[in-house]
């Protein structure tokens, strides 16, 4: 069951990350500006991200197998698409089919191991889970590397075919049906449709930013944060919401979910800007660039249950909060690579700092999450902390680019780049610090924060 839930999380994970160390020589295959470079990426993430609640919310009604199934024979179908499209938008709108697929089966395989493993086994199962996807999507410039320089782009996305044929084998086989008895009939079509369209506009918003006209870039975000605003609203008065708002009343699931938000918000912005600048300003080629990220996977192999371990043992304040500040020491060291830079001074320190402090903080920050929701509720909370995590990867990607004074066809020019690159690394600095504050300052260990609950009952 569990390496169901690994396989399947980490294929949609690994789609996450591997197209970006292809990116530069998907551009110039089709012949796609940057912008175009950032909807592929960002296709993918917005579809994910806009419904990942309702594939949780699916899941727990028809059953999180039989969802997590179908999203990975969808996933399958649409990564046959990606690999034999002949211009961007059309690779583009294959993306997007990959996103919905990948919507379908993410939330599931987390809610799989919910279900299924007993409360005291929880943490180090979701370590596992977290440690062996997170190398799914760390490995995923290795391997998109080998693929581009030996092989094709196009096999980036055709590798997921046999991948997912044995992930449905080993689901229909060892994966037992679970689902929530008391989930509704209904669906909140209203909640999807308005969560989706918030996205996507503000996404249009930052990506076009240069290149549409200042009317249609301001109805674009109009129509996001409007949508966006409505979401929230129709999701607090619904009878039936795919996001139940009861769930953000507790302090531990709401902070837990902000720090996700930022921690992959840097995490998604420091992949694309990484694997790109070792590419065009130092000169690696796709199999070198996506060596030089290798860290990340044996760090997160080697460490990321055992994180899970520890904030089972002493709880997950000191990890959450300590975990943010390493990773950021990590970019910060990162900031400098450019042309002249060497692998062994200049880049694998960070990357390993960064590593480290990865494996510290992901298993804790996702086992939070579920711990402050009921077990019901498991695969909307799974799904609300994911829609988050590429809500933050989405964002960063579309909009930092264009913060960091970077469109067209800049990433063409190594000087250029290299300069919005520093930037951008300063600025996941920024966000990776300040979600480690707010673990710090708000994170609760289970113990401490009953103790709180119990004085305030008591108060009341």
């Amino acid at each position: 069951m569990l390496a169901a839930a690994i396989l399947g999380s980490g294929m949609a994970l690994l789609d996450g990350t591997v197209v970006n160390v292809a990116l530069r020589s998907i551009g110039a295959d089709l012949d796609a500006s940057l912008g175009q470079l950032q909807w592929i990426t960002n296709g993918y993430l917005l579809a994910l991200a806009s419904l990942i609640l309702l594939g949780g919310s699916l899941g727990d009604r028809f059953g999180r197998r039989r969802v997590f199934v179908v999203g990975v024979g969808w996933f399958a179908v649409s990564s046959l698409l990606c690999g034999v499209a002949q211009d961007a938008n059309q690779l583009i709108a294959a993306r997007i089919l990959q996103g919905i697929g990948a919507a379908m089966l993410t939330p599931g395989s987390l809610a799989m191991i919910q279900g299924a493993f007993r409360p005291h086994d929880r943490g180090r199962a979701i370590g596992a889970w977290a440690g062996l996807g997170g190398i799914a999507a760390a490995v995923g410039p290795l391997v998109g590397g080998w693929l581009v320089e030996y092989a094709s782009w196009r096999w980036v996305f055709l590798l997921n075919l046999p991948l997912a044929v044995v992930t449905v084998v080993i689901a229909q086989r060892f994966v037992p049906e679970t689902r929530d008895v008391d989930a509704v009939h209904r669906f909140d079509v209203l909640g999807a449709a308005l969560g989706a369209l918030g996205l996507a506009g503000v996404t249009f918003a930052l990506i076009e930013a240069e290149t549409a006209g200042t009317p249609i870039v301001v109805a674009a975000a109009a129509i996001g944060v409007a949508s966006s605003v409505a979401f929230v609203l129709v999701e607090r008065a619904g009878t039936h919401p795919m996001m139940p708002t009861s769930l953000f009343g507790s302090r531990q699931f709401s902070t837990a979910n902000a720090v996700t938000l930022l921690v992959y918000a840097a995490l998604g912005a420091l992949i694309f800007f990484l694997v790109l600048q070792l590419q065009i300003s130092a000169g690696y080629g796709p199999l070198e660039a996506g060596l030089a990220t290798l860290p990340i996977t044996v760090v997160m192999l080697l460490l990321a249950s055992r994180g899970g371990a520890l904030a089972t043992r002493i709880g997950p304040r000191i990890p959450m909060g300590l975990g943010p500040f390493v990773c950021a020491g990590g970019v910060a060291l990162l900031a400098g690579v450019d042309g002249g830079s060497s692998y062994w001074t200049d880049v694998l320190p960070g990357i390993t700092l960064f590593s480290l402090g990865l494996a510290l903080l992901v298993a804790p920050l996702t086992a939070t999450v579920l711990a402050a929701a009921p077990d019901r509720y498991a695969g909307i909370a799974s799904g609300i902390n994911n829609a988050l995590a590429r809500a933050g990867s989405l964002l960063a990607v579309a909009g930092m680019p264009a913060a960091v004074g970077l469109s067209g066809d800049d990433y063409a020019d190594a000087a250029v780049f290299g300069a919005g690159y520093a930037r951008s690394m300063w600025v996941c600095v920024v966000l990776l610090t300040l979600g480690g504050a707010i673990s710090w300052l708000l994170i609760r260990n289970p113990a401490t924060a009953a103790l709180a609950s119990g004085a305030s009952a008591e108060a009341s």
